[in-house]
């Protein structure tokens, strides 16, 4: 006699695809989805020029006013897609980055991804005054540079994870954010403040140039974590108990931290260095969703939804400065560090 169905357990069976989510995980992504359109809807429209959703949608698709088009598809447009791209990057790799520390800590800006990536692109912006291109090039070598030393450094007796990677890769970052000090110190002053702009971390002049890079590199990467989320899931019940299910740990570990990494450094390419969305992300996702395994979808829209949530808010701050998107999210990324510290039992 079959055992009766699970009604707090959604499945989905074509072909050899076996695929298990908790309805409590469907309904809470759909809502986030939900979220996330409505927040780019808003991005849209507001701004010096107001516009009404009729307006947005004929501009969206090439009608209406000239002027109305060009405000849309050649400045909110690509500026919406940025924010959805490294709001999506950043919160799919500080998933998988917590999953592999087994901390809530274990973000890419904590561990110092972020600030390698931007060791690059500041290096060519202060030494060689480059351009948009070279410059999230940079980022990217950088990026996986980083990650690699931190790979190596963290690896004890054929693995890695753990404390070990955190504080390492804290260490790391310390190292890098003093040299990228000391670049700025040392160049020429008028590169140095197109540099700290840069570091600034925003979305206030994306063009399609950083919203086509960022959007491939979602498209690419996004996959390869969903498919290793079921891995990731059977890794952080420990390496023997992953083995004895048919895992290879350290691969499992190798391949998403590749991945994130190249996610971590095409978002920092794009926008520049933007804290605080990597490390909430997931944890909210996962207390909304209350599932006990690596939510790269959800952590993704729920990266995207801060990303657009704290670009509107800096947009609309009563000030009369263009306030970049990163120093919204630094600042409360530093109130959330605060009050995770704070319930450190939970750690």
């Amino acid at each position: 006699m079959n055992a009766p169905a699970d009604p707090s357990v959604f499945r989905i069976a074509a072909g050899p695809l076996r695929l298990r989510v908790e309805r409590r995980t469907v309904v809470v992504t759909a809502v986030v989805f939900v979220v996330v359109c409505v927040l780019a809807a808003g991005t849209l429209m507001s701004g010096p020029l107001d516009l009404g959703v009729r307006d947005v949608a004929a501009a969206v698709l090439g009608h209406g006013e000239r002027q109305t088009v060009m405000v849309v598809g050649e400045v909110r447009l690509p500026r919406v897609i940025t924010a959805l791209a490294v709001g999506g990057a950043l919160g799919a790799s500080g998933a998988v980055f917590q999953s592999i520390s087994g901390n809530a800590l274990g973000s890419p800006d904590i561990i110092g991804f972020t600030t390698g990536a931007a060791t690059g692109a500041v290096a060519q912006i202060v030494f060689f005054d480059a351009g948009a291109a070279a410059t999230a090039l940079a980022a990217v070598a950088s990026g996986l540079l980083t990650a690699s030393a931190v790979y190596v450094l963290s690896r004890s007796h054929g693995k890695t994870g753990g404390y070990t990677l955190v504080l390492i890769g804290i260490g790391v970052s310390a190292i890098l954010g003093a040299l990228n000090t000391l670049m700025l110190v040392r160049g020429d002053l008028d590169l140095a403040t197109k540099a700290r702009i840069w570091l600034s971390g925003s979305l206030n002049s994306r063009t399609w140039d950083n919203a086509i890079p960022a959007a491939i590199a979602v498209a690419v990467c996004l996959p390869v974590l969903i498919a290793s989320s079921r891995s990731l899931d059977a890794v952080e019940m420990g390496d023997d108990q992953a083995s004895q299910l048919g895992v290879q740990p350290e691969r499992v570990r190798q391949v998403a931290i590749f991945t994130a990494v190249v996610l971590t450094a095409a978002a920092v390419a794009a926008a520049g260095p933007i804290a605080f969305i990597a490390l909430a992300a997931p944890q909210i996702a996962h207390r909304l969703t209350g599932a006990a395994r690596v939510q790269v979808v959800s952590a993704a829209l729920m990266g995207a939804a801060l990303l657009l949530a704290a670009d509107l808010l800096s947009v609309h701050l009563p000030v009369k400065i263009a306030m970049p998107v990163g120093l919204t999210t630094g600042l409360l990324g530093g109130i959330y560090l605060l009050w995770l510290l704070s319930r450190a039992r939970d750690i």
